[in-house]
């Protein structure tokens, strides 16, 4: 974010382009291989619609203060969450 010179949320629109047209590299790649479950990912991608959209209007609505604070959250949820997998394989 600091290299282009981004706040998180001009960072968070760039993430989602970036996002999609990794998205699109793979349905066309497998696609073309015939490994597709179409059904599977049409639901998929609605559902990525659809949260894409409340994330933007929360985005829209509250700013860059509400992009940062959920980041921080779910980076700490995911810290933990391989910390607790961890603890488990060592004690196993």
């Amino acid at each position: 974010m600091r290299v282009f010179g981004y706040d998180f949320l001009h960072a968070a629109a760039s993430a989602r382009f970036i996002n999609l047209s990794s998205n699109a590299a793979a349905v066309a790649w497998f696609g073309w291989h015939g490994d597709v479950l179409w059904w599977l990912g049409a639901a998929m991608a609605a559902s990525n619609v659809l949260g894409a959209q409340a994330g933007t209007l929360l985005a829209i609505r509250h700013g860059n203060r509400l992009i940062r604070s959920a980041f921080i959250v779910v980076v700490c949820i995911l810290i933990t969450r391989t910390a607790w997998d961890a603890w488990r394989s060592m004690a196993t």
